[in-house]
C-alpha cells in the first residue's frame, strides 16, 4: 500500500499530496479569470482552503507559500487580499515573484504546503 494520499488526481498531476504528516498543494489557479486581481487572489485561496479541509488540515498549519503573479503592479491588491485570509501571528514562509502564467488572463497562482 502506498503512503502516499492524492487528492483530485488526474492523468498529470494530483491537485494535492499527502506524505509524511505534510499536504503539498498543486499550483492552484483561479477559475473566472475575467475578474481583477483581487478576486482572482480570492478564488484562488479557497481552492487552497477546501484542498487543504480535504487533507485535514487548515490554514493555521500552513508551511509556505509560492505565490506566481503576472504583473508585479499587482502585488500590493494581492497583498490585501493575502493579509486578510492568513491567520495573524501563524504565516507560513512565502516568495512572490513575476512569471508568465499559461494564460494570459490569469494575474495569479499559489502552491503551498501544510502540516497535517
Amino acid at each position: 500500500m502506498s503512503d502516499f494520499i492524492r487528492i483530485d488526481q488526474n492523468a498529470r498531476r494530483s491537485r494535492a499530496l499527502v506524505h509524511n504528516g505534510i499536504v503539498y498543494i498543486s499550483g492552484q489557479v483561479p477559475d473566472d479569470r475575467s475578474t481583477t486581481i483581487e478576486d482572482q487572489t480570492r478564488q484562488v485561496l479557497e481552492k487552497i482552503h477546501l484542498l487543504l479541509e480535504q487533507a485535514g488540515t487548515n490554514k493555521s498549519r500552513l508551511i509556505s507559500a509560492q505565490i506566481w503573479l503576472k504583473s508585479m503592479d499587482d502585488f500590493a491588491a494581492m497583498n490585501r487580499v493575502w493579509d486578510a485570509w492568513v491567520i495573524p501571528n501563524e504565516t507560513p514562509t512565502r516568495c512572490c515573484g513575476k512569471v508568465e502564467l499559461n494564460d494570459p488572463k490569469c494575474l495569479i497562482e499559489i502552491t503551498a504546503m501544510a502540516a497535517i
